[in-house]
């Protein structure tokens, strides 16, 4: 069962000619409201732009006052325009525009740019203002850019919709910008450097579109090879996310961030609050979906274009050569401060060095070749140092030296670097005049240049640092074990703590929902008196530790509430009534006895693991270095929940404390896999229990032989807060799964794909016949093209919020293996209500009815996720499809070569009886 072509192979997703911000980078027919000729004046701007800049299509002022302006005919209204207008660029005062939005949604325009301000950046009115807009346009389908803004130049196509005073150049790097000032900084910036754009856009105050729709549309735009972009604020965090990480393994994107050193409110009853700065989770963000983040303007775009340029570095070490030692080294302190790392020479290397150079050479990396080099020693040497198996990128250095000669060495270096295709080439001809003929070469030829050795080993730090953020993205993590949850247990909990109105969680209490999620947790009793803790010491064995507990005490160590390494009975006694009357202070409530627990052995190290809320992102996970110096140290890592074990491992890695727990000093390995996995667990408690608004794990205790929680801590939202905030990840849609039985008894699960499931694809494909790969494809592809890995981690690894992928996977009963039977694919199709759907079912299996499951599953998703229309192309070959989809509702219409279905009202319910697929 197939259906849905795809273009690019890669992604399985048909893409479609018309995209829904085509009126904003493509029209035909631009209206411009507020155009006058008054001298210096926006509206006159931007007529003359739109009119001086040759984008193929009309333009139509409109003006109630002038019959004409700047000699073309006015209009008196948008609705007097016998034309039909793409896209209005209005240009007004704030207070009229909700009436000009009103009419372009009379007249059918399809896109509007508001450079007005005059909005909520004055206050509340303004908000009001431009949430009545906003419903009016969403009401009326008209997609809205601003307000508060510059316009958008589309250079390849001549058009200028700014009221800029210049155009920009045509290029490759599409530039997206929250502040219109800093738009026209670039822009002089970029004329003087001769950097051009694919697309030039100030966003405004992102009332609709957002990044989110501005990414997903440069990524499907051949002129664009790299995305940049100036941000202020996120906006929709689970949008831009989404659209970033699936661009991102095709298209670079490379964000300055402004205000980054504003911290939010800090939460001070809470570790975790306490080390959670806004712009520390935008960083977190970021790695998540692979976007590379940059501090300053010329970083910016020196990563645009060297990643448009070069390909990405497989890891971060670096070979270097020089014609002289002094820039070798200060590329080199640079590189090491940057995180990277000096290539050790291998030995052949070494070998094939010291047959070539003079003596004299350095004889380590950086590879000083001295400074009568000819273009021939260049060469020579750049080859071997290119081939060496433990290098990932090369920087050649020239200084300019009395026996150099920079033109004829770049020449020679250009035809060197036709050879070298898997690992980056950088340059840095070091001087002014007397190297810039060999420097214009190199750019003119496609090599990177930089006149400063340091800059260059930062822009190769930046290249391995956004080469690692994705591989962390699509590195098929490991099968973890499911766990039986006592759900009904963590809801009891909920509900006492509820019927209460309280919510901090005691110790015990928090360890209960740490225990049902398989972290382990150190043998905790109740003891509401010293008689019940001296019999809890006996049966576990002294030495033990008496911990107040408390439904209002957050910190137990602060207020005299822990008593460790207690020997005896005595001193358990002594324990028990110093707790009790160090609480005295607090109130009765803050009293309610004591939990006895044995003295495990501190060999090891404190970790801290806990979650906090942020206002845009939702839950933050935070992992590092724990104990009671926790704030002191600082180290630590944020990540964005759910995890997987790849994720959690990346995590882990950011830490300092990451190295000992490797094993130093005689010290082995901690559990690492296992850790991994606590990791994991903790995410999906996170996820599953949106009521926790901080929860902390401080000490997680490690070491070669154990690792246990020996606290915790759970605070819970107050029932007359706010709901808590949506994760920014959307997380495993577990409530589409669903077991189902085939026509010839075999019991299937079908369910969401996680990025686990990509062994089982590549079983799935081998087992596919060619005309089931032409049927789904429209064209043949080989087995190795469908089952590498690039083109898998796309199938697998799906967001769950633009795109949902099912498959039907069986369990053997006597071998235990699973087997995926087939797969079905929901795409929504960006800035729509729209999805395309595709179904491939294995051979064998076609005709048990699983393809008529599998759609039924995804009108059924629709409907849930409110979808107005679900489509796809099917060849008119394909009769079982066709037939399938007929009676499932679709209308069929041929198109060319192929035939398309559509289902435009999705049921509530669907009557099965009598299909069979």
């Amino acid at each position: 069962m197939m259906t849905t072509p795809s273009v690019d192979p890669a992604h399985d997703i048909l893409r479609y000619d018309y995209t829904p911000l085509q009126p904003f980078f493509a029209p035909r027919r631009v209206a411009v409201i507020g155009a006058t000729e008054k001298p210096n004046s926006v509206g006159r701007t931007l007529l003359w732009n739109l009119v001086s800049s040759p984008f193929g299509g009309t333009v139509f002022p409109v003006n109630p006052k002038r019959s004409s302006v700047l000699g073309i005919k006015a209009y008196t209204d948008i609705l007097s325009i016998p034309e039909q207008i793409d896209l209005a660029v209005i240009a007004i005062p704030a207070p009229r525009v909700l009436s000009a939005v009103q009419q372009c949604i009379q007249a059918g325009v399809r896109g509007a740019i508001i450079i007005s301000a005059g909005f909520k950046e004055i206050g509340e009115a303004g908000q009001q203002l431009e949430q009545e807009i906003l419903q009016t346009a969403r009401q009326g389908n008209l997609r809205i850019i601003g307000p508060n803004c510059l316009g958008l130049m589309c250079p390849p196509y001549g058009l200028n919709t700014t009221f800029a005073s210049t155009m920009a150049r045509p290029g490759n790097v599409g530039f997206l910008s929250q502040s219109g000032a800093l738009c026209t900084s670039i822009l002089d910036w970029s004329l003087r450097e001769n950097v051009g754009f694919s697309a030039f856009v100030s966003i405004g105050s992102m009332l609709d579109i957002s990044w989110g729709d501005l990414i997903y549309h440069l990524g499907d735009d051949p002129h664009t090879h790299s995305i940049v972009i100036y941000m202020e604020a996120i906006g929709d965090a689970r949008s831009f996310l989404s659209a970033a990480r699936e661009v991102a393994l095709s298209k670079p994107i490379i964000v300055i961030k402004g205000g980054r050193t504003q911290e939010a409110a800090k939460a001070a009853a809470s570790h975790t609050g306490s080390l959670m700065g806004s712009d520390d989770v935008l960083d977190a963000a970021f790695r998540r979906c692979g976007v590379l983040r940059v501090n300053t303007i010329d970083e910016l775009f020196n990563m645009a274009e060297v990643l448009a340029k070069q390909p990405r570095p497989q890891g971060n070490r670096l070979t270097i050569v020089t014609n002289a030692g002094g820039p070798g080294v200060l590329a080199t302190d640079s590189l090491i401060r940057g995180g990277g790392h000096l290539t050790p020479l291998a030995p052949e290397t070494h070998q094939a060095l010291d047959n070539c150079l003079p003596t004299e050479w350095s004889h380590h990396n950086p590879i000083d070749i001295l400074g009568d080099a000819t273009p021939e020693r260049y060469a020579q040497a750049l080859q071997i140092a290119a081939q060496d198996p433990g290098s990932d990128g090369l920087l050649v250095i020239l200084t300019p030296q009395a026996m150099t000669d920079p033109r004829q060495t770049a020449q020679t270096l250009i035809q060197t670097a036709q050879g070298i295709t898997h690992k980056p080439l950088l340059a840095s001809w070091m001087g002014g005049e007397d190297v810039a003929a060999g420097e214009a070469l190199l750019n003119q030829a496609g090599l990177f240049t930089l006149p400063y050795p340091d800059t260059a080993a930062q822009v190769f730090n930046l290249m391995s640092q956004y080469s690692y953020r994705l591989r962390s993205l699509y590195e098929t993590p490991v099968i973890e074990n499911a766990e039986t949850l006592d759900r009904q247990r963590m809801e009891q909990i909920l509900v006492d703590a509820t019927a209460c109105d309280r919510t901090l969680l005691s110790e015990w209490e928090s360890k209960q929902f740490l225990q049902s999620y398989g972290i382990p947790t150190v043998l905790s009793h109740l003891a509401q008196t010293p008689e019940q803790a001296v019999a809890f010491a006996e049966t576990l064995g002294y030495p033990v530790v008496l911990k107040l507990h408390s439904h209002t005490i957050t910190h137990k160590t602060d207020v005299g509430g822990v008593h460790l390494n207690l020997p005896n009975a005595a001193a358990v006694q002594a324990a028990f009534t110093s707790i009790q009357q160090n609480m005295q202070p607090y109130g009765k409530q803050a009293f309610l006895g004591v939990t006895v627990q044995p003295m495990l052995n501190h060999e090891g190290y404190e970790l801290i693991l806990g979650s906090s809320s942020d206002p845009q992102f939702g839950p933050i996970i935070l992992f590092g270095l724990g104990g009671q110096l926790v704030e002191v140290f600082q180290d630590r890592a944020l990540g964005l929940p759910p995890l997987n074990s790849t994720l959690a491992r990346r995590l882990m890695e950011q830490t300092k404390i990451y190295q000992a727990l490797q094993g130093v000093r005689g010290h082995q390995s901690v559990n690492l896999d296992q850790l991994e996995q606590i990791l994991v667990k903790f995410s999906h408690l996170i996820v599953e229990y949106p009521q926790i608004k901080e929860i902390d794990i401080n000490p997680l205790l490690v070491s070669e032989h154990h690792i246990v929680a020996l606290d915790a801590r759970i605070i819970l939202y107050p029932q007359a807060e706010k709901q808590p905030i949506r994760t920014a990840i959307r997380p495993y849609p577990s409530q589409y799964v669903h077991q189902w039985t085939m026509g010839h008894g075999w019991p299937v699960t079908i369910r969401p794909i996680r990025p686990e499931d990509e062994p089982l694809i590549v079983q799935f494909h081998q087992n596919l016949s060619e005309e089931s790969v032409y049927f789904r494809y429209f064209h043949l592809m080989k087995l190795q093209t469908r089952v590498s890995h690039e083109r898998l981690t796309r199938i697998c690894f799906v967001d769950y919020d633009r795109e949902i992928a099912l498959v039907a996977e069986y369990r053997d009963p006597q071998s235990l293996d699973h087997q995926i039977l087939g797969v079905a694919r929901l795409s929504k199709l960006h800035g729509t209500q729209s999805a395309e759907f595709g179904i491939l079912i294995q051979d064998q299996f076609q005709g048990q009815g699983l393809g008529t499951e599998l759609l039924k599953s995804l009108l059924q998703i629709g409907e849930v996720e409110g979808l107005e229309a679900i489509k796809a192309d099917i060849l008119p070959d394909n009769r079982a499809m066709q037939s399938l989809c007929k009676k499932m509702g679709f209308q069929l219409k041929h198109q060319g070569d192929s035939i398309e279905a559509i289902h435009q009202k999705l049921p509530t319910s669907v009557n099965l009886s009598g299909l069979n697929c």
